[in-house]
């Protein structure tokens, strides 16, 4: 049995990711900073713990991976937050939060998880990055910027950690309903624009990203490192249709 832990778990994207994972027989570590939230995701699962953890927190993680008992198989980071409206209006306080959970946070998760798996020479970390840190968007602060450095971190990890046994990946999300998007699109006019705007004609959902979780994991992949997987429909390359010529 294959042993996973889920930053963010407890609802949204990272619920739908541990979901996913249990379905496919893994047991799962659900791990959220809202404790109420971990233990009602973890409930539905089948054999999963709930783990309480502020990712930001060094001392808290490792408390975290010390409950859940063993050495996770798969880490995947995708507690996240991000702070709406102009750079100019945004305080330096929300630029550190953003900084400190994002980025920050999954360095404190990987590292920790790394403890174990260079030990045992083998594991599998998986950082949720964004398309927003590959091309930039208005009124979201520095959260484009924390998942750019994700990416970085990603190729950084799996240089240094590859020869010893693990692999690390990332998967950026494009336009999902899920998640922290999930209440952007919950205006009818919003989603008929953003899903028109997709090649592939539609949002995302969370079983988009689940999906491309599961498969990084499967061993079809165990030759892929160092990669960020991009999961938006092709939006990310599509700014010449919209750019028509006559």
């Amino acid at each position: 049995m294959k042993m996973a832990i889920v930053t963010g778990g407890g609802d949204g994207l990272g619920a739908d990711i541990a979901r996913a994972l249990s379905d496919k027989g893994y047991r799962v570590g659900v791990l959220d900073i809202r404790t109420q939230l971990a233990d009602e995701t973890a409930e539905k699962l089948t054999n999963a713990i709930s783990l309480h953890a502020d990712v930001t927190d060094p001392d808290q993680v490792a408390a975290a991976f010390e409950k859940f008992g063993e050495i996770p198989n798969l880490l995947v980071n995708n507690a996240g937050i991000v702070r709406f409206g102009p750079l100019e209006e945004q305080s330096v306080e929300d630029y550190s939060s953003v900084i400190s959970v994002n980025l920050l946070g999954s360095c404190i998760c990987a590292r920790q998880a790394s403890f174990g798996m260079l030990a045992r020479g083998s594991g599998h970390i998986i950082n949720i990055t964004s398309v927003n840190g590959i091309h930039p968007a208005p009124h979201v602060g520095l959260y484009g910027g924390t998942k750019a450095a994700m990416a970085n971190m990603t190729q950084a990890m799996s240089i240094e950690w590859g020869p010893r046994g693990l692999r690390v990946n990332a998967i950026a999300p494009g336009f999902i309903d899920a998640g922290m998007s999930k209440p952007i699109y919950q205006n009818p006019k919003v989603r008929e624009i953003r899903g028109g705007g997709v090649p592939l004609r539609r949002l995302g959902v969370d079983r988009d990203i689940a999906s491309a979780v599961l498969y990084l994991d499967s061993d079809e992949a165990g030759y892929i490192s160092g990669h960020q997987l991009v999961v938006d429909g092709g939006v990310s390359n599509s700014v010449m249709a919209h750019l028509p010529r006559e």
